[in-house]
């Protein structure tokens, strides 16, 4: 009997089929049993958000280096640059780099850009114009790397210029040329090249050192106690300097210096300047150059340690008398050995200035002056040539332009006197009654006053009523006076009145015509600079006293008095405008300028505005200043009395502040035709018909004493 079959339970069954399965797990062979699942759906491969372009920073960089931009290029390297160097030594690479080849421009360009991950690549051209040697241009490399989310440029030395590298530096090797010398009219030097001769001992060489610093300090003027503290200071076989003398005095004294043992003398090149005090103002001085303009004459190709005009035509003319600096741009390495030569240029010596002055009849003109505070301004009235120009007190340009005196230069810097000022261009004055020739033209033109119309002077005036009562110099009063007479006989009560009808018809007609006659701002002068004084109107006191324009101050002005200031070149010019006929010139000292290859530049004659008087009213003008040296009445009658020439010309006695006035006289010489103009100012002298009025005198016999000596050469 078959036993039937014995039921399987399902939780066997489900067992059974889990271990089947594990076992063919193991197993490469699939069999009847095996299960299978639905495959799951792949997941997409991972790739990177691809990069910026770094074209953005490469242009910034760029453009921020042609616009001196160090701050933003600085702010472009990446972070790990900017850990290697700090943002003023990364400026300082550029900036000493541009001023070692005097770069004056800046001209950058992008040429190709190529990434490769997070670097990136750049090909640049730059361009640098410079003074010295011209166009320098490179093609370069930057390189960029994208770091904590941006793109940065790399720093390396090279971004610079190539030839750049670590330690590696740009350095101009300086070729001064030879500076151009200052004559006079006729070729006579008043600035050349000298020599100087430093005086010093070499302590290891001293024999009897207390009797050779004895002998130093008798030759040199310097302490023995300065000298010791300079020998013990300094290494046995040291060279040390003591002081310096001229050559002159060097030679005078060399069996001295050669029987002095331990003593020694350098000689080097200096600015010299033969006649000494001789026009100094006018040639000024040469000295270090000043802290706030260094680096504007670095990138004029200087290097910084030079002497150059600070005053006068050495000053104004600095850049023709300097020549064309010479040089090559070199790179060098660390131990500074030169590696190689970027560019290079020879020097070119400088050009000859020749001015418009006589050194005899400057030298004349400064004996007359004498030791009195003041200037003296002698000027062609038909071109603006300048025939001599002095100013008290003078001083030595040597002092300043080799430094050897501290003394001396101390001196100069802390008297109270100002040497250092030329009166002539720079002293600021009341112009006093010459400036009565303005207001008399203003009347006479805006006004429309017959010259007739008379005025009653009793010595005080009114007008601005019983409290502000004004006095005429003279005191007794002129009387009845009309226009003309007024300026001849300088009657301030005639002023007075034409200064309140100007300035009551229009505030600025005055001052316009104080413009027009050119007060209120500079000469223009070529060859030296000048001051531009003030003509005081009521902008101008609005700006400096926070007040309007008074009737008081119309009136002061209209005498040449109150906040008026003029130079005497100033009114020289002034005069000269009534002696050419109405021409304001632009005066200058420079007569030409000679190059090293023969090449002249020539001043000629410019003017500058045209004085809108009628020819009738010039003529007025001119007859009276012309009696006011030899009417019955005019102020400086004695002063000329048997003159061999006629003159033209107005007193002025100006308030100083002090005791005594300044004095005044200008004027122009011959009457009929005038060949000089001449302004003088004395401080504090006193009354200018009595104190300026006799030098203007001796002046103008001087200038006729030269003139004629000059044609009969000729």
């Amino acid at each position: 009997v078959m036993t039937p079959p014995a039921k399987i339970s399902r939780r066997i069954f489900l067992k059974g089929a889990g271990l089947a399965l594990l076992l063919t797990g193991c197993s490469p062979r699939f069999s009847p049993l095996d299960v299978v699942f639905p495959t799951a759906t792949p997941l997409p491969t991972p790739t990177p958000t691809p990069l910026p372009s770094a074209d953005g920073v490469v242009q910034a960089y760029l453009q921020a280096w042609t616009e001196g931009d160090y701050s933003t290029m600085y702010s472009l390297l990446t972070p790990t640059s900017r850990q290697t160097i700090s943002a003023a030594q990364f400026e300082a690479q550029y900036r000493d780099a541009l001023n070692a080849a005097t770069v004056t421009r800046v001209d950058a360009q992008l040429i190709s850009l190529l990434h490769t991950g997070d670097r990136a690549s750049a090909l640049f051209f730059v361009g640098w114009q410079t003074r010295l040697f011209g166009p320098i241009n490179a093609d370069n490399e930057m390189k960029l790397e994208f770091q904590q989310g941006r793109w940065g440029v790399v720093w390396q030395p090279t971004l610079v210029l190539p030839q750049l590298g670590h330690g590696v530096s740009l350095a101009l090797l300086g070729q001064p040329p030879a500076r151009g010398n200052i004559y006079d009219r006729r070729a006579h030097a008043l600035a050349t090249l000298g020599q100087m001769v430093t005086v010093g001992v070499v302590p290891m060489r001293l024999e009897d050192r207390e009797t050779t610093v004895q002998s130093l300090a008798q030759i040199t003027g310097v302490k023995p106690e300065r000298i010791n503290a300079a020998i013990d200071a300094a290494r046995p076989d040291w060279f040390v300097p003591i002081a310096d003398i001229d050559f002159e005095t060097s030679l005078k004294l060399d069996n001295l210096f050669n029987n002095l043992p331990g003593v020694d003398r350098r000689a080097r090149e200096v600015r010299a300047y033969p006649d000494g005090e001789l026009a100094a103002h006018i040639i000024g001085y040469m000295g270090a150059i000043p802290a706030e303009q260094k680096q504007s004459y670095l990138e004029r190709g200087y290097q910084g340690n030079e002497l150059v005009g600070l005053d006068g035509v050495e000053r104004w003319a600095e850049a023709e008398l300097a020549g064309q600096r010479g040089g090559r741009l070199v790179t060098l390495s660390p131990s500074r050995q030169v590696l190689a030569e970027i560019a290079s240029t020879p020097a070119r010596a400088g050009s000859s200035v020749f001015l418009t002055i006589d050194a005899e009849f400057q030298a004349r003109v400064e004996a007359l002056l004498g030791e009195r505070l003041g200037a003296v301004v002698v000027m062609d009235p038909h071109t603006g040539a300048i025939y001599a120009m002095a100013s008290y007190p003078r001083f030595q340009p040597v002092v300043l332009s080799t430094g050897f005196d501290a003394e001396a230069w101390l001196k100069l810097y802390t008297n109270d006197q100002r040497p250092l000022v030329n009166r002539a261009t720079q002293g600021l004055y009341p112009p006093g009654s010459i400036f009565k020739i303005v207001t008399l033209s203003a009347a006479l033109e805006e006004l429309a006053m017959p010259p007739e119309t008379t005025y009653i002077c009793t010595g005080k005036w009114y007008g601005l009523g019983e409290a502000f009562v004004k006095d005429c110099w003279l005191k007794t009063g002129h009387g009845q006076i009309n226009l003309i007479d007024g300026l001849t006989q300088s009657c301030d009560v005639v002023f007075y009145e034409l200064g309140l009808a100007l300035h009551r018809q229009d505030p600025d007609l005055l001052p316009r015509w104080a413009r027009l006659f050119g007060l209120g701002a500079s000469t223009g002068i070529i060859g030296l600079n000048d001051s531009p004084g003030i003509v005081p109107d009521n902008r101008w006191k609005q700006a400096a006293l926070k007040e309007p324009l008074f009737d008081g101050d119309a009136v002061n002005s209209a005498i040449g008095q109150g906040y008026m200031l003029a130079t005497p070149l100033q009114v020289a010019c002034l005069l000269a405008a009534i002696a050419n006929g109405g021409k304001l010139l632009r005066p200058y000292i420079i007569d030409r300028i000679v190059d090293v290859d023969g090449n002249t530049r020539q001043t000629s004659t410019e003017v500058q505005g045209t004085l809108p008087l009628k020819p009738e009213n010039m003529a007025l003008i001119r007859q009276s200043l012309e009696a006011v040296t030899s009417g019955a009445r005019g102020t400086a009658r004695q002063a000329f009395e048997g003159a061999a020439f006629t003159v033209a010309g107005k007193t002025g006695t100006a308030e100083s502040g002090q005791e005594k006035p300044h004095a005044w006289f200008a004027g122009y010489t011959p009457a009929d035709r005038p060949e000089a103009v001449i302004a003088v100012i004395l401080e504090h002298a006193g009354e200018g018909s009595k104190e300026a009025a006799p030098l203007f005198r001796q002046v103008a016999e001087a200038f006729f004493e030269w003139k004629n000596k000059q044609e009969n050469n000729n």
